[in-house]
């Protein structure tokens, strides 16, 4: 009990310090809560107060203030409006008074203040006068009153006196064209006041400079300078008159070749320089302070505008000419090289020009590339010529002329000595052959025949170029390599397309045609070989070949007489068609017509044979026509062993038509124009013509019996059944001979 009760009285001990503690914050906390009521009320009494009185009056404040800004927004708006209104009047005003005194720079500087008042009015938007639209056209009045003042200035200063003709770049018109310049020789100090100075500020403040100087150097160029770099026999000529210096042509003795760069560009630095002293060395604008030389002149303008057209044509109408069409003149070039950066500096010291190298210049030094490239066009040009030119035009080769290499430009002593040597080790690394035989000379020559000139040319044409080649740089040498090869591309192509009538019309062209294949291709094995070791060393390791193309050669030859053979076959079988296949010969009529188809074949043959002759190498020639009479020949045996019924009247007769084809087809086999020479090919007929023993054997069995029939046939061993077979035999034995037993017996002896 006692613990109980010292625990209460701490208890309330600790109750009574924690009251004590607690009542004067209790008691502050009220006296701030009073407080927070006054002046909650306050406010309330306040917010009133300003809701009832203080916001009407500010409300009456803000519209007045507002009201106040707006009158002082229009009213400065107008005063700004009124004093743009006078600086455009002053403006016009002063322009007026500066014009009537021709001071042309200070009246194009007070249109230009008028321009920019009148742009200033006509941005107010919602401020709209009427009489900006009258002001306006006042001052595009007084602009153009200017600016026609100002050309009739610079007529007086610049007088073009031109010819009636249209064309003023031709040489007459030329003759009588004249240029004044009405200005005197300025000295340095006097140019910033002088007339023309004046004049062509003012047009460069106006905007106009460049429309009036474009004029200018459009006829500059086109009847000044153009004339005088297109005509050789034109000469500048400047005279001084008292108020003006003339610029005039004097004409030389005409010269048909274009003018060199070197005198071309003496006139044209001449005309210039001209031009420079009276003209152009004037500013058009105002001189920075305290940059000397940050003024642009007028040649800086005019340059701008013509250079681009002047240095193409003096690239197109004169250096494009002086391009050496040989490389051994490629070291003259030096000279045009040296003028042209010559003369490109005294466009430089004109201010004329500006910049660094030019396409003029890069022009000029990039010779090699552009000899390559005219060498090559030229080239490609002359081959086309030739092989647009007739084929008819022929020249005759043997091997013993045609061997020897078209004659070639001669090469260079070392690369001459380089080549004998080559040639004499080749000779002495030639291994014989096992049996110590040698090889004819003309082995692998191309035989006898005629070719094109044209073609004889082309190759000529092709030598000369890798020759030249041989003596070029890298790039030029690989140039005029493919060059080459373009040529006979370009030949493959065209010829072909070009002639195409005359090579299916003609059996004449077409055998020249296919020789002229065969020619290029055999000059085509060897002829990169030949320049393999003088060519660049790029195309020394197997590039420098034509091999690739000789198949497509011989194969364009080949058929395009290929399709004149079977135009030729076509012709024959279409004579022999009219032949009523030969049957009921004993018929005159019969036999007349069969008689004309032997005739007509036989004199085709014979009108090939002359268009050939001496054209086709023999061989070929005989292959030609041994194929042809072939062909005639197997439509007769064919026809005559078809026949069912031969009568013995039929048999003669028709014996004696092949006895026609048989005496007088040999004689179509004259390859040569010597008739002796000959004979070894009519001798050799069956080489040539397949079927020429079987029909020989035909016109035997015409005229023999059964017993001889037997005997040729000799049990299948005989030259008879070497040719026909045994129902061939058999039927031609039923058709020539009655059905008695002899004929049986001999029908059972063909087995």
């Amino acid at each position: 009990m006692l613990h109980d009760a010292q625990v209460q009285g701490e208890v309330c001990t600790m109750i009574q310090k924690k009251y004590s503690e607690f009542l004067p914050s209790l008691q502050s906390a009220e006296e701030l809560a009073a407080q927070v009521d006054r002046l909650c009320g306050s406010i309330d009494l306040l917010r009133a107060q300003i809701e009832n009185e203080v916001q009407r009056d500010l409300n009456v404040a803000i519209a007045e203030f507002t009201e106040l800004k707006q009158q002082l927004e229009r009213d400065t708006l107008i005063l700004s409006v009124l004093k743009k209104l006078q600086e455009f009047d002053t403006a016009i005003k002063d322009y007026n008074a500066a014009l009537q005194e021709k001071k042309y720079v200070v009246a194009a500087q007070q249109l230009e203040k008028a321009q920019s008042s009148l742009k200033l009015l006509e941005s107010r938007k919602g401020f709209e006068l009427k009489i900006l639209k009258a002001l306006g056209m006042e001052l595009t009045v007084q602009t153009q009153n200017m600016l026609y003042q100002l050309g009739e200035e610079w007529q007086k200063m610049v007088v073009w006196k031109l010819p009636p003709s249209k064309e003023l770049s031709s040489l007459e018109s030329a003759r009588q064209t004249e240029l004044h310049l009405c200005t005197k020789l300025l000295k340095e100090e006097e140019i910033a006041d002088s007339p023309v100075t004046s004049v062509l500020r003012a047009f460069a403040i106006l905007g106009e400079l460049h429309t009036k100087i474009k004029l200018f150097g459009q006829l500059l160029l086109k009847c000044i300078l153009k004339p005088l770099i297109s005509h050789p026999s034109l000469q500048p000529s400047v005279t001084e008159q008292p108020e003006a210096v003339v610029l005039r042509f004097e004409t030389i003795e005409p010269n048909s070749e274009p003018s060199s760069p070197v005198e071309v560009f003496d006139k044209i630095r001449l005309v210039l320089e001209v031009l420079h002293i009276q003209l152009l060395n004037v500013p058009v604008d105002e001189c920075v302070e305290g940059e000397k030389d940050g003024r642009t002149v007028l040649a800086q303008v005019l340059g701008d505008m013509i250079w681009g057209e002047l240095s193409d044509c003096l690239i197109q109408d004169c250096l494009v000419y002086s391009i050496p069409t040989n490389s051994n003149k490629l070291e003259q070039y030096v000279e045009v090289i040296k003028s042209t950066e010559e003369f490109e500096k005294a466009l430089k010291s004109m201010c004329f020009l500006k910049g660094d190298a030019t396409d003029l210049l890069k022009y000029a030094r990039n010779v090699n590339a552009h000899f390559a490239n005219k060498k090559c066009q030229d080239v490609i040009v002359a081959a086309r010529n030739l092989m647009t030119s007739e084929i008819h035009n022929t020249v005759k080769i043997t091997p013993e002329s045609s061997v020897a290499l078209p004659k070639l430009p001669d090469p260079t002593a070392g690369d001459h000595v380089k080549m004998q040597k080559a040639s004499k080790t080749l000779r002495n690394e030639m291994v014989n052959l096992e049996n110590e035989t040698k090889l004819s000379q003309h082995t692998f020559s191309l035989p006898a025949c005629r070719i094109s000139v044209s073609v004889e040319r082309l190759m000529e044409l092709a030598y000369q170029t890798l020759s030249e080649a041989t003596a070029s740089t890298d790039q030029c040498c690989i140039q005029l390599f493919y060059a080459v090869r373009n040529i006979f591309q370009l030949f493959y192509d065209v010829v072909p397309t070009y002639h195409k009538e005359n090579l299916q019309k003609l059996p004449q062209l077409a055998a020249i045609h296919h020789n002229n294949c065969m020619y290029i291709a055999h000059h085509l094995l060897t002829l990169g070989h030949q320049f393999r070791y003088r060519l660049t060393s790029m195309l020394c390791d197997g590039a420098a070949t034509f091999v690739d193309l000789v198949p497509g050669f011989r194969r364009l030859g080949i058929e395009c007489f290929l399709a004149q053979m079977r135009a030729q076959k076509g012709e024959l079988l279409e004579r022999l068609s009219s032949a009523r296949n030969f049957s009921n010969v004993d018929d005159e009529e019969n036999y007349a017509a069969a008689n004309k188809a032997i005739r007509q074949v036989l004199h085709q043959l014979r009108r090939l044979g002359k268009v050939w002759q001496d054209v086709l190498p023999a061989t070929v020639y005989c292959k030609a026509m041994g194929t042809l009479l072939n062909t005639a020949l197997v439509e007769i045996i064919s026809r005559v062993t078809a026949l069912e019924d031969i009568s013995a009247e039929d048999a003669d007769r028709l014996h004696s038509l092949c006895r026609t084809v048989a005496e007088e087809g040999p004689r179509v086999f004259a390859p040569l124009p010597e008739e002796s020479e000959n004979r070894k090919y009519q001798e050799e007929v069956p080489v040539y013509v397949h079927r020429w023993m079987t029909f020989k054997q035909l016109m035997l069995i015409l005229q023999a019996n059964l017993q001889e029939i037997v005997d040729q046939w000799a049990d299948g061993k005989g030259p008879l059944a070497a040719e026909f077979s045994p129902a061939e035999v058999k039927s031609l034995i039923r058709a020539l001979f009655q059905n008695t037993e002899r004929r049986a017996a001999a029908l059972a002896k063909i087995r």
